[in-house]
């Protein structure tokens, strides 16, 4: 096998295959290496089972029935489906894909959507003329389906309610209008369960070919030479593409440009997802298979792979600068002479390891060129000789005739200045897409539309760049649309991770248990690329000493390079790396002390007035204390419990730029256009920005679509530091207050009721206007500035959690108490929390991102170790509404904080348990992690 795909030497002759598809009998003829799920997707346009891992058959996405029986297409040879029936969600009656649909939507049981298809089929055929599945059953036979939004939770709520509608109860009723605070059904929800929703894959248009990348060999190599000529002899190979046919900047980077879409000749890979190549097909199997016969010869090279051996003297240099990407500081107070008062000390080193995102989408992009004109014909024949080695005055000669002969069929190849490239992108934040693929193009950003398609998960891992700029390159220089997907191996090679961040605390305290100093010595992996890993070591530093005072603190962190894969945004970026060190450390004061975990820490949580680590004085009222009320009975009343407190800020702060753009466009239809600069991923972005747009006009929901591009001038960079809701709800607001003062006018010349039909009648009298929204935060400062009262965010999240543990030490249930400011929408709200303690879970005890040398040893979706719905405890969510004054209607961001005391809780449940304390993660070895089976999940050195 070879990135993903089966390599099959010689591969005999296609012969016809028949089979029943959705009632139908169908015949096709593919290639005997394909799948089923191939041939349903590519050649059926079935687009409900979903490829998230193929040949894996490790994630569940590609679920159909076989002759009524669950199985995972991927992993089937199309020629097996001979004489069978096949049954997918376009094949079940509307009725019954209306009652799954509702059930999912309703519990809440769809994020992003991507792996909800798969898991829907499955429902369809367990929910079917039986006895109603327990849940406990629901939970076995999800077994083989992976969901990394929801935490499962509320995919079991729905497959247990349409078990119930089945049986005969009524569905519940909704009643909702809509307004903040109410269960407004997720935008998009119904076609997301069924897979009508297409993602980038599922979207096919017209003329559109194939790109497929041929990534680095070796982590650390000289690259002497590329050789295409063995992928442009393929059949149905029309491009390879390579560094020198970038005609514009070469590196990309959100902050630091230091990764090249391409390494070119005579330059150092520094990992091994380094794109050498792509090559542009006519199908997909033919592109690929191109991509593995490009020659390269290298000069293999000795990989750098640690931190301290990226940081010694004589290391080799990963980049012109050396090997320190960034370093972040802060010093407060004396250190020195307060850890000499202290009544206790303790002094440790915490060490945490590389996850891999594992969104159940890979990257993916398409980009379409505009129409071409004379010129490109040329420069696109003159790459192709490059490559194969023509002179080049037997080339332009050879061009020449080819110009005449173009110019006599009166063809046009060259781009108009004014065309405009339309870009397909799954990315967090599509105005910097634009901003780098133009860079890569060599053309204004106007020349440049980008789209967002809302992508199936992303978790931080999508605010790179991936193959959208190469991809765009491919579109230019072919002429025609070109669609790129990555295996999942090569989306595991490629996009960055987790910082595997290291931890050095020596933390005192008085006789009391109030601390007295902290210092910090944090070192993280950066990995080959800069990403935004020099923010998440500031992250990390700024939330070192975790939501407690401190007077005096002394921190360094520090970001360096190495040769494993980039590691960058994730969920919790650096908070939950520095939580499960300094909450470690709280624990181990309060045995000194003489205390229990709840009562060290209402001892130390900030109140309002104190200072934040970051030197932030937090003069808004905030519900910390109330987080730690509501768990104090339940952590006190187990035998073994864990307690952690957390904070994470909301927004990027530190100095950079914060706003919120929107805009809203009246349809000719009567219908609103709501446009955001942030991207909706599963989070729920558009469906609280609708509520806004409800709450603030009165509308229904049913008039406003939702969307993301550069159509409108809505740059509000990426969707990160749980922002979203926050910096777009402002932005909706905003625009709705304009387009109220012009929707009261009109209602009144017009003398309409507020019925739909009433509201399109006087909507479409606004047809064509458009209503911009905007809100700025105030200026923060930088990490460590020098001023007397910095402002480093905008505001914070809030949380503490209860991990308790059975007698076998497995995890019984999970308390998670949370200030979220004021609840936007419950079932939204409920799901986020509840995927981000799952991923929290996992973190603590069985993920990890495995490398060896530089090379992946975790290479596929199983090793990786995510938990499944079996896996996971009961879990309670007790929200807290302090409402923020500077936020739309007090929310606070969540996406982010509720993962960060996870960890750290799992690990004090487990301190009672073994009686002795943990400093690495995963807890792999440990009691609760054994009893989920964790040996069997992750691939160790």
């Amino acid at each position: 096998m070879k990135d993903g795909m089966p390599q099959v030497e010689s591969p005999s002759p296609p012969s016809t295959v028949e089979f029943t598809l959705n009632g139908r009998p169908v015949a096709v003829r593919p290639d005997p290496r394909r799948s089923l799920l191939s041939v349903l997707r590519d050649d059926l346009d079935i687009i409900s089972p979903k490829n998230g891992c193929e040949p894996m058959g490790q994630c569940g996405c590609c679920t159909v029935l076989i002759n009524g029986r669950p199985r995972l297409s991927c992993t089937i040879p199309a020629s097996a489906a001979a004489g069978k029936s096949v049954t997918t969600l376009e094949g079940l009656p509307d009725e019954t894909r209306k009652q799954i649909a509702d059930c999912f939507v309703h519990a809440g049981g769809v994020q992003c959507g991507f792996c909800i298809p798969g898991i829907a089929i499955r429902a369809h055929a367990l929910c079917g003329d039986g006895a109603p599945p327990s849940r406990d059953q629901i939970n076995h036979e999800l077994r083989a389906h992976l969901c990394r939004c929801t935490g499962y939770t509320k995919i079991v709520d729905a497959i247990d309610l349409l078990a119930r509608v089945r049986g005969g109860e009524p569905m519940p009723a909704d009643g909702c209008r809509g307004r903040v605070g109410e269960r407004l059904h997720r935008y998009s929800g119904h076609d997301a369960t069924l897979g009508a929703r297409r993602f980038i894959d599922d979207m096919k248009l017209p003329g559109m070919v194939f790109a497929a990348p041929r990534l680095s060999d070796h982590p650390r190599a000289l690259v002497r030479r590329i050789d295409a000529a063995p992928a442009l002899a393929m059949p149905g190979v029309l491009r390879v593409v390579t560094a020198a046919d970038v005609p514009g900047n070469r590196h990309v980077g959100l902050i630091t440009p230091d990764w090249p879409v391409f390494v070119a000749e005579g330059e150092e890979t520094r990992y091994v997802g380094d794109v050498l190549a792509f090559v542009v097909a006519t199908d997909l199997l033919a592109a690929r298979d191109a991509a593995e016969r490009i020659e390269v010869d290298y000069e293999v090279r000795t990989p750098v792979t640690t931190p301290d051996d990226a940081m010694r003297p004589d290391a080799p240099k990963i980049h012109p600068g050396g090997n320190l990407l960034s370093r972040s500081t802060l010093a407060r107070g004396d250190v020195s002479g307060a850890l000499a008062r202290s009544a206790h000390v303790i002094e440790d080193v915490w060490q945490t390891q590389c996850i891999e995102h594992l969104y159940l989408e890979p990257e993916a992009c398409i980009a379409a060129p505009p129409a071409p004109q004379e010129g490109t014909e040329h420069r696109a024949q003159e790459t192709k000789e490059r490559h194969e080695g023509v002179p080049a005055k037997a080339g332009n000669a050879r061009r020449r005739e080819a110009g005449q002969a173009a110019r006599g069929a009166e063809t046009h190849d060259v781009i108009s200045p004014m065309a405009r490239l339309r870009v397909y992108s799954q990315g967090q934040g599509v105005f910097d897409d634009r901003r780098q693929v133009a860079s890569v193009l060599g053309w204004p950003v106007e020349r440049v539309q980008v789209d967002l398609v809302s992508n199936g998960g992303a978790f931080g891992g999508k605010e790179d760049l991936s193959v959208q700029a190469q991809t765009a390159l491919c579109a230019v220089l072919v002429g025609r649309p070109v669609k790129c997907v990555l295996t999942r191996e090569q989306s595991m090679r490629l996009h960055p991770k987790r910082h595997p961040v290291r931890i050095a605390l020596k933390v005192g305290c008085d006789k009391e248990g109030r601390l007295t100093a902290v210092r910090a010595r944090i070192v993280g992996d950066k990995g080959a690329y800069a990403s935004v890993g020099a923010k998440v070591l500031e992250r990390a530093a700024g939330h070192a000493i975790g939501p407690y005072r401190c007077d005096h603190v002394d921190i360094e962190s520090l970001a360096v390079y190495t040769n494993n894969p980039p590691n960058g945004a994730m969920r919790g970026f650096g908070a939950n790396q520095a939580a499960y060190a300094i909450e470690g450390a709280m624990d181990r004061l309060a045995e000194r002390v003489g205390i229990d975990g709840w009562e060290i820490r209402w001892r130390n949580i900030l109140r309002q007035g104190d200072r934040f680590c970051t030197g932030q004085r937090l003069t808004k009222p905030f519900g910390l204390e109330q987080t730690l009320l509501a768990v104090r009975d339940a952590y006190r009343g187990a035998k073994y419990a864990g307690i952690a407190c957390g904070i994470k800020n909301v927004g990027i702060g530190n100095g950079l730029p914060e706003i919120g753009r929107a805009s809203l466009t009246i349809e000719p239809d009567g219908t609103i256009t709501l446009r955001t600069g942030h991207t909706e991923m599963g989070q729920g972005l558009f469906t609280v920005a609708i509520q806004a747009a409800i709450e603030e006009t009165g509308l229904p929901a049913e008039l406003f679509r939702a969307a993301c591009d550069t159509s409108d001038p809505l740059d509000s960079g990426q969707t990160t530091g749980s922002r979203g809701t926050v910096l777009t709800c402002h932005a909706v607001i905003d625009a709705c207050r304009k387009l109220k003062v012009d929707l009261e006018a009109e209602a009144t010349k017009r003398r309409s009721d507020e019925a739909t039909k009433g509201w399109r009648r006087v909507l479409r009298g606004l047809a064509g206007r458009k209503y911009v929204g905007e809100w700025e935060c105030y200026k923060t400062d930088k990490f460590g500035a020098d001023v007397p009262e910095p402002k480093t965010h905008l505001t914070y999240g809030f949380a503490t959690q209860v991990c308790i543990l059975d007698e076998n030490g497995r995890i019984r249930k999970f308390i998670a108490a949370h200030d979220v400011g004021r609840v936007m929408n419950p079932t939204l709200l409920e799901g986020q929390l509840e995927g981000s303690i799952h991923m929290g879970l996992g973190y603590a005890l069985t993920e990890e991102m495995v490398y060896h040398q530089g090379r992946l040893v975790t290479d596929d979706v199983k090793s990786c170790g995510v938990l499944r719905a079996h896996h996971m405890p009961e879990i309670e969510l007790i929200l807290i509404e302090v409402p923020d004054p500077e936020c739309p209607y007090g929310a606070r961001g969540v996406a982010e904080i509720g993962l960060v005391p996870t960890a750290p809780a799992v690990a004090g449940a487990l301190a009672k348990f073994e009686g002795r304390h943990r400093n690495r993660l995963p807890m792999r070895d440990s009691a609760a992690a054994r009893a989920m089976g964790a040996k069997d999940m992750t691939k160790v050195r």
